[in-house]
């Protein structure tokens, strides 16, 4: 069931509401304050802020691990369970309820800790086991998925310490949203099945509001990495190597733990090598809002200047509607990329031009 018709209300943007199945977006059209989504990539889950006016008191109060919808201008940004509600106010103030909800039913068996053990399988096959004990599904990227052990085991940890664990490990980005988890691979701009996740346009003069970007930082890139692992026929431990392909600095990546066989050495060296190209600049940008934004899709900004127009990975999305201050979407960027970090023009050619004393007067 979706919002048949979206309130005015003071607002400039249409939203909706659907608490537990019954839609509010009629009923706290007087009421609502302010919308706040944020979506990020890797370990957290989404997260959504509701504030409604209280002064009345008249609002009946959420229970937690109700289920909540979220729309912006006709689409869902936000599809989760309510963790908690707060109540503020004072004598001169009036009153707030604050509505707080998560991507995920905090109350669920995710976190209920699990023990078994798989021999002769694959990753996804361990994962899918994981998330059967959680009763949840999952969907995992095929490159990780195919990542073949002899013995997996799950030693008193929950299905989300094991996946945020394995997904800093291999480069994943593990999330949970309602029912359903994903086990994605990082810095690709694909979804786990494979699908483009389309590209946000950030435009000066347009749809950009501001941005503050440094499109080169070399600190957590390496020139090449090197992993230990034992080789069971030979009994001895072996190193793979992996070239960065960054020729123009000098330190390497030794990777620290000890991997299970070649096959996972690989995977973490290639592992880190997509977290320093991701790390290889940073930011963020404000735009009008962009319900199409999605975390590891992509951002193009254009416009801002030469040497920071090109393209970066969105690592967080956060859209903020309110009553009297329309909507934006903040994003925070990285792995920048389509010439972002380089100034095109010839040395010496100045970046703008001086007017002349005549024109001056």
């Amino acid at each position: 069931m979706w919002p048949t018709r979206f309130p005015d209300a003071g607002w400039t943007v249409k939203w909706g509401v659907i608490l537990d199945g019954q839609d509010l977006t009629t009923a706290w059209a007087p009421t609502l304050i302010d919308i706040s989504v944020t979506d990020k990539a890797g370990e957290a889950s989404d997260s959504c802020s509701l504030t409604i006016d209280d002064t009345d008191g008249k609002v009946r109060m959420p229970a937690k691990r109700m289920p909540l919808v979220v729309m912006l201008e006709g689409a869902r940004v936000f599809r989760g369970f309510v963790e908690k509600v707060e109540s503020s106010g004072s004598r001169g103030a009036g009153r707030l309820l604050k509505v707080q909800a998560k991507g995920f039913d905090t109350g669920g068996k995710a976190k209920e800790p699990q023990a078994f053990h798989l021999d002769d399988t694959d990753l996804d096959g361990y994962l899918t086991r994981l998330a059967q004990g959680a009763g949840i599904g999952i969907t995992v990227d095929p490159d990780l998925g195919a990542l073949q052990q002899d013995y997996w085991s799950a030693d008193g940890e929950s299905f989300i310490a094991i996946g945020e664990r394995l997904a800093r490990k291999f480069g994943g980005t593990f999330k949970i949203r309602g029912d359903q988890a994903i086990f994605a691979k990082r810095g690709g701009g694909l979804s786990p099945g494979g699908l483009a996740l389309g590209v946000t346009e950030a435009v000066f003069g347009e749809n950009l509001i501001d941005w503050s970007i440094t499109p080169k930082d070399p600190r957590r890139k390496f020139s090449a990495g090197k992993a230990r692992w034992f080789d069971r026929p030979s009994a001895s431990f072996k190193e793979s190597d992996l070239d960065f392909g960054n020729a123009d600095l000098d330190a390497l990546h030794l990777v620290r733990t000890l991997s299970a066989d070649e096959s996972e050495a690989d995977a973490v060296l290639d592992a880190r090598k997509r977290d320093g190209e991701r790390e290889g600049g940073s930011g963020s940008v404000k735009l009008d809002l962009a319900v199409g934004a999605v975390v590891e899709g992509q951002c193009r900004i254009a416009g801002a200047r030469p040497g920071i127009d090109g393209t970066y990975l969105i690592e967080t999305v956060k859209h903020s509607a309110s009553r009297s201050g329309g909507a934006t979407t903040a994003l925070d960027l990285k792995q920048p990329g389509g010439g972002a970090g380089k100034d095109s023009r010839k040395a010496g050619e100045p970046a703008f031009a001086l007017p002349s004393h005549e024109t001056l007067g």
